[in-house]
């Protein structure tokens, strides 16, 4: 054990007195042989060690044992770490020290019984960074032959002409890691020889090819040119048996002393020079002063604005980061993506196994954790975070009253939640190149690689195994903040004004309603909700927030709502859904104004803690009339079904699900896209199969815009965040279609191609700023793309909230109107039918028996063809007997 630290350097003279009375006191600085007073001992743990930079051997070794610690980082580790940091016995020593900088001794040899010493006073440390030279003897300096020293040298201008013709790197270098598989160890190889007839001549070409993942235009090319007189090709009949390379250098013609001189002395040459070289100059002036080639036109960037859509077809999406893991999403697809909604640059990706992975063989069992990975821009190289899930998450989603609360549904259908308010300040305090201490320590070590450790966040609480969804959960959405709903569906008033309810739907064909709060049949007394809290507060980094710990394991949907079909027998299995976002209209006695002020006047207002709320009696609630419990929801056969969550009660008072309004069979695949317009609450967007539809909730007829089918799958959609006739739909070939509803309505605005190799699984939205938009794009090979949306995507033109609006009702009228049209052909055609039957009602059984007699004759006609036929190949049963005899 290292001996015992003294409590501070400075009371070293107060102690030596002291310690004559009692023996007890702790060992003082002089009591150490051989100790300067000017110095302090000290032990490094390796964590204190990685964090300041001074590891033993590695950053201060004994050829170079000094290290400058700077006071405030030294500070801020006493006031991070209190008594547990290194630093605490010298705590009133660095407070005091007039510098900046401290230094920190690497003593290798244990000179003073530990492995470092701090050096207490500025004095001391010139003294040692700058130790007083030696005094030699005369007679030494005379014995001893110096080295000539070298004189200063003189710059000529060579070196800039060294600096032009250096080849400097620019780019940043790539890394690549091979490994092979560890069976494949050790396996002998086995060599074969190989016939040179089987290529042309014997000869063997490695051809350069164009590589089509890559398109780099060359701006710019140094190269040598020569001279070479006119060439003339002949042929021969000769036999080439073998290539190869060869080269002919020529000889240049060059004019002589006497000719330059002549050509020189020509009075044209001279005026030409004259006449020439004050415009040349000029040019060259005004090449430094700016860009000649600049399109003035498309920097002003109004064109989008005054309507002229001319300067558009330049404009597309433009790359602006891409973000990957070979460590954790090798393998994988990105099932779901999500943007931070308060963290600048910070967005959340949800990995799935790839369906050949799930069906390989099960002897090959290979341990792959199941994460959400949090990439930033800040640090695009590294996870800033990673999210520990039970199992492969499809859908997850922010809470939209606390960004920290995040709601997952697992592949083997249980719900999900964490809690990521402890590394709140890991993500805000991203730094590219900088070193980060993580809060938690718990990492998946695959590669055994103890650097750059991604701090790891565990589930808080999964919802209970006998309860959960019997299929994969494919969607989860927050309840607003605006209302709950009770056991039978009825939605009431909020009173804590917070998100406290999720929906979650599966291809089991339910859809569950969940609540976060505890029961109150299961809240615990005063006391132990004070311990609780005291326990959270003294949480360790290993710890799991106990947020739901009330949810653990145990926790069971509010009610659930089936999906019988209308017709038929069975049920429809929901992919999808979307439900409408209720803002209060005045039935609870408090606006939308006023809530806004509300939440925008009080911007510290404190989020109640989840672990504390309880679920209100059903008593003193109060019903919301207003609130629109429809939903819709895009099945995985491509059905659209409109239905309402409210639970009815049958013959037996037992509370049942209505059957669904309407359904409608239009997308003949799986729906991936229900999504809602930003800017009309009654406007849905779908994607599904081969096209996508347009509905408007209220009309129950179809959708009211519907695409022709494309040649490709459409895998994901969503609506522009700042346009309402803007919207992006993903492709399975990897492109991207732009439609733009006041330009065209027939075909895309853009398409932008090759967006990646791969399927697009995931594309969403996100405006960083007035000036900024982007769009995120994630493929099945679990590869994230953020692309920025030019200015004439994201600026809307002038009225044209109102444009669209319009367009969606005349398109209303244009659907109403040929429904009618049609039930109007329809009965004419009864009618006709009708009218065809009362006439001639004998002809259709007179027709039939002629037809009869017809098929009857053609019958008897082609056996006694068949029968001519045999008999004349010998294959007739009676003509054969007869050969045989």
């Amino acid at each position: 054990m290292p001996p015992k630290r003294p409590k501070s350097a400075i009371s070293s003279a107060g102690s030596k007195g002291r310690a004559k009375g009692k023996k007890s006191q702790s060992p003082t600085l002089v009591e150490k042989p051989g100790h300067p007073e000017d110095i302090f001992p000290m032990v490094l743990t390796s964590a204190t060690q990685e964090l300041f930079g001074c590891l033993a051997d590695e950053d201060v070794t004994g050829e170079s044992p000094y290290k400058l610690l700077k006071k405030d980082d030294i500070i801020q580790d006493i006031k991070t770490r209190a008594a547990v940091s290194d630093f605490s016995p010298v705590k009133q020593i660095v407070l005091d020290y007039p510098e900046d900088e401290l230094l920190l001794v690497y003593d290798r040899d244990f000179t003073y019984e530990q492995c470092f010493y701090l050096v207490l006073t500025p004095e001391a440390k010139d003294r040692i960074l700058n130790p007083p030279e030696p005094e030699t003897s005369q007679v030494l300096e005379n014995v001893v032959n110096k080295t000539p020293e070298p004189k200063e040298w003189i710059s000529l201008g060579s070196e800039l002409e060294i600096d032009e013709e250096s080849i400097k790197e620019t780019r940043e270098k790539l890394w690549y890691k091979f490994s092979r598989v560890r069976r494949k160890f050790g396996v002998p190889v086995c060599f074969s020889d190989r016939n040179t007839a089987d290529a042309k001549d014997g000869y063997l070409e490695c051809a350069s090819y164009q590589d089509s993942r890559f398109s780099i235009k060359q701006m710019q090319r140094d190269c040598g040119m020569q001279a070479v007189p006119r060439l003339q090709s002949s042929s021969a009949q000769t036999q080439w048996k073998f290539q190869r390379n060869i080269f002919t250098q020529y000889v240049p013609r060059e004019l002589s002393d006497e000719e330059k001189e002549n050509i020189l002395q020509f009075e044209s040459l001279n005026n030409f020079c004259n006449s020439v070289t004050p415009r040349v100059l000029q040019a060259l002036q005004q090449e430094e002063i700016m860009n000649g080639f600049f399109d003035d036109w498309k920097a002003l960037g109004a064109a989008a604005e005054d309507g002229d859509w001319s300067g558009k077809v330049s404009e597309g999406l433009m790359l602006y980061q891409a973000f990957t893991d070979q460590k954790y999403t090798k393998d994988k697809k990105i099932s779901s993506i999500n943007w931070h909604p308060t963290i600048y640059g910070v967005l959340a990706v949800a990995l799935t196994e790839q369906k050949e992975e799930r069906t390989k063989d099960s002897t090959t069992f290979v341990v792959t954790p199941s994460v959400i990975l949090f990439y930033s821009f800040s640090d695009p190289s590294i996870p800033q975070l990673l999210l520990e899930c039970p199992d492969d998450i499809f859908a997850f989603e922010f809470c939209p009253s606390d960004p920290n609360i995040i709601v997952g549904g697992c592949i083997n259908g249980q719900v999900v939640l964490w809690d990521i308010s402890a590394h709140v300040t890991h993500l805000l305090g991203t730094q590219p190149g900088s070193k980060k201490v993580s809060v938690s320590t718990d990492t998946f070590d695959l590669d055994d690689n103890q650097e750059n450790k991604t701090p790891v966040v565990r589930y808080c609480a999964v919802s209970a195994l006998e309860s959960r969804h019997k299929a994969p959960i494919t969607d989860v959405q927050w309840l607003p903040p605006t209302f709950e709903v009770t056991r039978s569906g009825l939605p009431v008033e909020n009173k804590y004004n917070i998100s406290v309810q999720v929906v979650t739907c599966s291809p089991d064909c339910t859809i569950m309603f969940w609540d976060l709060r505890m029961q109150r049949l299961l809240s615990h007394s005063a006391t132990d909700r004070k311990q609780s809290v005291d326990q959270k507060t003294q949480m360790t980094p290993y710890s799991v927030p106990d947020t739901f710990k009330h949810l653990d394991r145990t926790w069971k949907p509010l009610f659930r709502v089936s999906l019988p079909k209308i017709d038929t027998s069975g049920e429809y299995a929901p992919l999808k859904f979307s439900l409408e976002h209720y803002t209060c209209n005045g039935n609870t006695g408090r606006t939308t104004e006023e809530d806004n002020e509300n939440d925008d006047g009080d911007s510290s207002k404190v989020i109640p803690d989840y672990s504390q709320l309880r679920v209100p009696s059903a008593k003193t609630a109060t019903i919301l009339e207003d609130v629109n419990t429809k939903l819709y929801i895009g099945t995985e056969d491509g059905e659209i079904v409109h239905t309402d969550w409210k639970l009815e009660k049958d013959d037996s008072g037992r509370l049942q699900s209505a059957k669904p309004l309407h359904c409608f069979n239009i997308h003949h695949w799986l729906v991936n896209t229900v999504q809602r317009s930003p800017f009309y609450k009654d406007i849905i967007l779908t994607t599904g199969g081969w096209n996508f539809a347009i509905w408007k909730e209220g009309v129950m007829d179809g959708p009211i815009v519907l695409s022709p089918s494309s040649e490709q799958v459409c895998t994901s959609g969503c609506w522009s965040l700042s346009r309402p006739a803007v919207f992006f739909i993903g492709k399975d070939d990897g492109s991207i279609e732009v439609w733009n509803l006041m330009e065209k309505t027939s075909e895309p605005a853009q398409v932008h191609a090759h967006i990646t190799n791969a399927k697009i699984t995931c594309i969403k939205p996100w405006t960083a700023s007035s000036k900024q938009h982007f769009l995120t794009v994630t493929d099945d090979i679990g590869m994230v793309r953020v692309l920025e949306i030019p200015k004439v995507l994201y600026v809307p033109t002038r009225n044209e909230s109102l444009s669209v609006k319009k367009y969606f009702e005349l398109e209303e009228e244009r659907l109403n109107d040929f429904l009618k049209r049609e039930e109007l052909w329809a009965q004419q055609k009864r009618e006709a039918e009708e009218l065809k039957r009362k006439t001639e009602p004998d002809k259709p059984a007179k027709s039939l028996e002629v037809n009869e007699e017809v098929n009857m004759k053609e019958y008897k006609d082609y056996m006694t063809l068949e029968e001519s036929i045999l008999k004349g190949i010998g294959l007739w049963p009676a003509a054969a007997d007869k050969q045989n005899t």
